[in-house]
Formats: structure tokens, C-alpha cells, sequence
């Protein structure tokens, strides 16, 4: 996770350094820190992005000294900067010294190391913000953190987890989905797992219940058409489609476990949230016992290991899966 403040400064350091072996988790912090800098109007007179391999050092320190027009800040942000630095570090030491007020520079770089002049001299004219990918159990915390750092809004514990369950641990992927649901939810301060299911899972969840409502009624022919389809139409279906079906027979096992604790059917709708198809989600649940469910939930867990392992691709475990669940079901 990105270590420094969990929200950057509203007057904005003069020197960024973003350090992280993972490209794409640096790259969605470095949009964190433009959001934080730049109103979006604001970027097309005040932003400068280059690439380090193609940046100039002159270019670089005039754009940065540049009197800034229609905003506060002139903003350069260099991508990939670690042979940028090597090739400058003098040119930029004298910089560090005497930093332009008006000028924000933003350096993305793999490693930065502490013992060099620049390392020493940053903490006196800016921040380094070093970008590690979290422990799966510090993801909730971290997805939190982001929807409050880079869109203002509120998502709690148990959003995050479905946005897990949904998307997979991939912590830019993830990113880029609270992005599209901040807009999603407008003026509205939370992102509610009902926001989550409506625009990240509704196809994939649903394309989940159609593939196990067949099985449930013994046409299994349709259900691995489904399945086939789901992969088709959703090119993102590989990254989400293990975890579309958990999020649905989880639902069921729960479902299920309340029904035998005699709560009724009204209750369990309204706990669980069953939003539509509610008869044939009830009917699943009646040709489908505990035991078979909680099996299927393992079966999936040992999915994701091995896709994540390496020895095995979503597609053909799936489908795998599917004949599995057919082939050993208990349906009445």
C-alpha cells in the first residue's frame, strides 16, 4: 500500500516521488496525486506527462518555472523515471535545492534509493510515497482509503469485501472500479453494495444465476452455454466470473442455513438482499442442500488458487466446474 499520509496535503509539496515495483499500482497512485493537485480543467494548461526515456532535464525545468496559467500550479509528472534521474541527478540536486513555488514535479520511479543526495534532500522540499501491494487482508482497508482519498466518498467494510469478491485482489483493477462508481452514484457520499452489484456485477452475477438455475433444472446443456457466453460477451469475465459465482452460491448457503433456523422467506429476501428473481432463487435453494452448496464454495476456492497459481485458466475451470456441480448434484 502507499506509505505517507492517508490523504495528501491540501498545500501541495513541491517534489513527489512515487516509488513501487508494480506499474500499474504506481500509476493509479500518481492519478491520486494529480487528482489532489489539479482540478480536472485545470490539466490541460497545467500538466505536463512524459515519459522518463523521452524526457528532456531543459524542457523539464522550464515547464516546472513556467508562470503558471489559469491555475495555482504547474505540474510535471514524469513516468518512469528511474534513467531520467540517472542521467540528471546533478541538474536535479540543484533543484532540489532551490524548487520552482509554483511548480510541482512528480517523479514515478521503480526503486529510490535512501542513501543518495536527492533521497536525502526530498524530505525538506517534498514526500516520497512508496506504493507496495497490500496483504489480501489489508485490501478492505486500503480500498477504504482510496475511495476517501481520490473521490470523497464512503466505502465501508462490507462494500469493500463484495468489490473483492466481484473484481479479485488486482489493487489497480480495483481502483479503476471505485473510479467508475464514484461516478456512478452521483451526489451520493457512499458506495453501497447495492451500487457495487448494479454496476460491477449485475451481468456477471446474473450470468452466474442463469448457468446454476439450469443445472438446478437438469438442462445442463444451456448452462455451459451460458457459461460459454458469459465469456464471450465480457472480456473482464476471466478477472470476475469465479467470484460472480461465489457471491451467489454464498447467498444460497445463507439463505439456506436461515430457512432451517425457520426464518422466513420475507426475512431471508430482506437480510439478503434477493433484489429480483426471487421465486427461482428460492427454488434453487430447495433442490440444492447445505452440503452441496458448501462443497461447490470449496471447490471454487481451490479455482482461484489455481488460476492465481498459475496452473489452470478461468475458462476451462469453470466449465469444469459447471459439469462438477452437475454431475454430483443432489437435486431432488
Amino acid at each position: 500500500m502507499a506509505k505517507g499520509n492517508s490523504r495528501l496535503n491540501k498545500t501541495a509539496e513541491l517534489i513527489y516521488v512515487i516509488a513501487g515495483k508494480n506499474d500499474s499500482l504506481v500509476g493509479a497512485q500518481c492519478s491520486m496525486v494529480i487528482n489532489e493537485l489539479l482540478a480536472p480543467l485545470e490539466r490541460s494548461t497545467g500538466l505536463l506527462t512524459v515519459d522518463g526515456d523521452e524526457a528532456s532535464a531543459a524542457n523539464v525545468l522550464d515547464e516546472l518555472r513556467t508562470t503558471p496559467f489559469l491555475t495555482k500550479k504547474r505540474v510535471v509528472l514524469i513516468k518512469n523515471a528511474d534513467s531520467f534521474i540517472s542521467k540528471n541527478r546533478q541538474l536535479l540536486e540543484r533543484y532540489f535545492d532551490n524548487p520552482c513555488a509554483t511548480g510541482v514535479l512528480v517523479l514515478a520511479v521503480s526503486s529510490w534509493p535512501s542513501q543518495t543526495r536527492l533521497a536525502k534532500k526530498l524530505p525538506e522540499i517534498g514526500k516520497l510515497i512508496s506504493v507496495t501491494q497490500p496483504k489480501p487482508w489489508q485490501l478492505p482497508q486500503r480500498l477504504s482509503q482510496y475511495a476517501r482519498d481520490a473521490h470523497d466518498r464512503v466505502l465501508g467494510k462490507q462494500a469493500a469485501e463484495l468489490l473483492m469478491e466481484l473484481v479479485g485482489d488486482d489493487l489497480a483493477r480495483l481502483y479503476s472500479e471505485i473510479d467508475k462508481l464514484a461516478l456512478f452514484v452521483g451526489d451520493e457520499k457512499n458506495i453501497r453494495e447495492r451500487d457495487i452489484e448494479l454496476l460491477i456485477g449485475h451481468n456477471r452475477i446474473f450470468g452466474a444465476f442463469e448457468v446454476i438455475d439450469r443445472i438446478t433444472a437438469d438442462d445442463i446443456g444451456t448452462a455451459v452455454d451460458r457459461l460459454r457466453r458469459m465469456f464471450a460477451e465480457d472480456r473482464t469475465a476471466e478477472y470476475m466470473v469465479v467470484g460472480a459465482f461465489a457471491f451467489h452460491l454464498r447467498k444460497l448457503f445463507e439463505a439456506k442455513v436461515l430457512l432451517g433456523m425457520g426464518v422466513s422467506i420475507a426475512e431471508v429476501t430482506k437480510r439478503l438482499r434477493i433484489w429480483s428473481n426471487k421465486d427461482r432463487f428460492f427454488s434453487q435453494i430447495r433442490r440444492m442442500s447445505l452440503a452441496h452448496i458448501g462443497n461447490s464454495l470449496q471447490k471454487l476456492a481451490e479455482i482461484d488458487h489455481a488460476v492465481k497459481t498459475g496452473r489452470t485458466r478461468v475458462p476451462i475451470a469453470m466449465e469444469q466446474f459447471v459439469l462438477t456441480l452437475a454431475a454430483t448434484s443432489d437435486i431432488s
